[in-house]
């Protein structure tokens, strides 16, 4: 996977993609942060420089299928926040479209790159498993506006600058002071969730954290640090059954039929992942 990078347009996202791909943080298991392979320059174009990364897939794509699934991408994504805001990193631009997972287990034959739904060589659907069988790690990508800050400076301030969710309450009428970019991290997670699982039946018991996480006023959301803490206490009263639950949509009507044949399918998929000790939050090894 190559991407571009234009000086004048994201002039720090060379650096923090480095950064957070240096040997010794890459190492650390909470790093969701996409690992950067090799860096290169344009030839005749000074503002260029080239990142080549590992081919990855929408982390929406195909659709997660358990509640358990969804459990497992949201752990992995507050945890990579988490360890970003140790760092002292600010994403500021997290949303759907800036988080994929590696795709080489549960997809072992790959997929072409661009018609990512065809098989590599394109002469056929590309064969999948599910994130059940075979457990995804999640990364983020796209540091074209972050920034990294020095904690001697005291809090971190900036303009806000609009990402991919323009929903953001406190960039919409801004009055020109400079805002704590960390709070707009917390809203992009709580946004992503609603818009992400509340299609979905079976997420009703995130309401409470996803509601602070998306307040209006940017002091009222927790810290990533309370997130994290809060996120595992609603987790302790789930059990296998709803962990290995399905997702049905909300406002698509399933006729009896229709909802019996899916439900028995998806009960012998989940009664054959239990005997084979798959686990109901399928997180990676590393993770």
């Amino acid at each position: 996977m190559l991407k571009r990078v234009v000086k004048s347009f994201n002039p720090l996202e060379v650096e923090i993609a480095q950064y957070l791909s240096s040997e010794t943080l890459r190492s650390d298991p909470r790093n969701h942060t996409v690992p950067v392979l090799e860096i290169f320059s344009v030839p005749d174009d000074p503002e260029a420089t080239v990142l080549v990364m590992p081919l990855m897939r929408r982390c929406n794509n195909p659709a997660w299928q358990t509640i358990g699934e969804v459990v497992a991408f949201l752990k992995q994504v507050f945890e990579g926040l988490q360890y970003m805001h140790e760092l002292h990193v600010a994403h500021r631009d997290c949303v759907a479209q800036n988080i994929v997972y590696d795709p080489r287990y549960m997809y072992p034959r790959m997929f072409h790159p661009q018609e990512t739904d065809k098989s590599f060589n394109f002469k056929g659907k590309a064969r999948h498993s599910t994130r059940t069988a075979c457990p995804v790690m999640y990364y983020f990508i796209d540091f074209g506006l972050s920034r990294r800050y020095n904690p001697e400076d005291g809090p971190p301030r900036e303009r806000p600058i609009r990402g991919g969710d323009k929903t953001v309450p406190e960039f919409q009428n801004w009055k020109g002071d400079l805002v704590d970019p960390s709070p707009t991290n917390i809203y992009y997670r709580g946004s992503l969730t609603i818009v992400t699982f509340y299609k979905f039946k079976g997420a009703e018991f995130l309401g409470p954290l996803v509601d602070d996480m998306i307040a209006a006023d940017p002091l009222q959301r927790p810290t990533i640090q309370e997130v994290v803490c809060r996120f595992d206490e609603l987790l302790k009263p789930l059990d296998n059954a709803k962990l290995r639950s399905r997702l049905p949509l909300r406002g698509q009507p399933e006729g009896w039929v229709t909802r019996w044949l899916r439900d028995v399918g998806h009960g012998l998929r989940s009664f054959r992942y239990a005997l084979l000790r798959k686990s109901a939050i399928p997180l990676p090894p590393s993770s």
